[in-house]
């Protein structure tokens, strides 16, 4: 999830009606994430088919895509290409949290508490290489366009909406700021509730837009300047300065102007190098994107989409069909100039 400077930015409200005819790029990893940790049974298991293939993204993307198009939204998804060979550090990590929450959630279940056992479960959700091309699939079906990244999907995303091909990137991750996108919206979905975690009881959930121009003015630093603060924070691609929290090294940073001095400051023997701090300022400030792509939206192939989802997947047709009926106003939403 990157690095969380959240407590510092200032949000705006907003609802899926402010968003009417604007195109909005999806960050496809982030999303199906949720999904996979969010759809499930009591016990923490995930939705399969009869074959036991996950199914809980499928589930989730159909509804979530239905919902917005309904509301007249033009939704595109990026997805997360070859990760930075400095991200490994990080994605070992994640995989070693993952695989003590699944011991625990065996455990959970073997002792009958249904309530930790699916709350380790949502600690272990893999994107496989066949979750990817089943997403990959429906959003074919479905009309709705996507984009493969050939690293971060976060930056490709970003790069769109600095472009000026969409209006804002939709993802939980503050890194979207730091790769330059000018707007990101936090808790894009209809529902306004969600789930503690741990507990039996939800909590009340806004869309939130934030600009990062206007952020930056109001903390009084450049771009280059926040990317140096979340380097000495702590990134995916590296593990951060001990004691240096947002707070501090925001006013850190404002004082001496970049990391280097900052780190001639403060010290610490975890501080990176100064050829650490090149390299991962490269990922934030000139991260590997492609140039090459289509935003196109069609009707949705009815007939298609019930056989994949129906027949390969087991899903009802007279739940399916419904969903479909959210989809009849991409012909006259493509006729409506786009707003950015």
């Amino acid at each position: 999830m990157g690095v969380n400077i959240g407590g510092l930015l200032k949000t705006e409200k907003i609802s899926f009606n402010d968003l009417k005819d604007r195109v909005i790029v999806l960050d496809a990893y982030n999303v199906i994430h949720q999904f996979l940790a969010i759809i499930r049974q009591r016990d923490g298991t995930p939705l399969k088919d009869s074959k036991g293939r996950i199914t809980s993204h499928i589930s989730g993307l159909l509804h979530r895509t239905g919902n917005m198009v309904e509301s007249r939204i033009r939704p595109v998804y990026v997805f997360d290409g070859v990760p930075h060979p400095l991200k490994n550090q990080t994605l070992q990590m994640r995989k070693e949290r993952k695989i003590n929450a699944e011991k625990e959630w065996k455990e959970a279940i073997e002792k009958g508490d249904l309530d930790k056992a699916k709350s380790k479960a949502q600690q272990t959700s893999r994107i496989t290489e066949e979750i990817s091309n089943q997403s990959k699939e429906l959003l074919r079906l479905l009309g709705i366009p996507f984009i493969q990244a050939p690293s971060e999907g976060e930056a490709q995303a970003s790069y769109m909406v600095k472009k000026g091909d969409a209006y804002a990137v939709g993802s939980q991750d503050f890194d979207c700021l730091l790769v330059g996108s000018p707007i990101l919206i936090r808790n894009l979905t209809s529902s306004n509730r969600r789930k503690l975690p741990g507990k039996k009881a939800y909590t009340k959930v806004n869309s939130e837009l934030i600009r990062l121009d206007f952020n930056l003015k109001q903390l009084g630093i450049s771009h280059k300047q926040l990317v140096d603060m979340a380097i000495l924070i702590g990134t995916d691609f590296n593990p951060g300065v001990k004691g240096l929290g947002p707070k501090k090294s925001l006013n850190l940073i404002k004082k001496v102007g970049n990391i280097e001095n900052a780190i001639a400051t403060f010290g610490g023997e975890d501080a990176p190098s100064f050829e650490e701090i090149k390299e991962i300022r490269n990922i934030f400030l000139k991260p590997n994107i492609t140039k090459e792509y289509k935003l196109e939206w069609s009707n949705p192939n009815r007939d298609k989409i019930l056989e994949f989802l129906c027949e390969e997947y087991n899903f009802t047709k007279s739940r399916i069909e419904p969903i479909l009926e959210k989809f009849g106003n991409i012909e006259d939403m493509m006729k409506q100039k786009t707003l950015f």
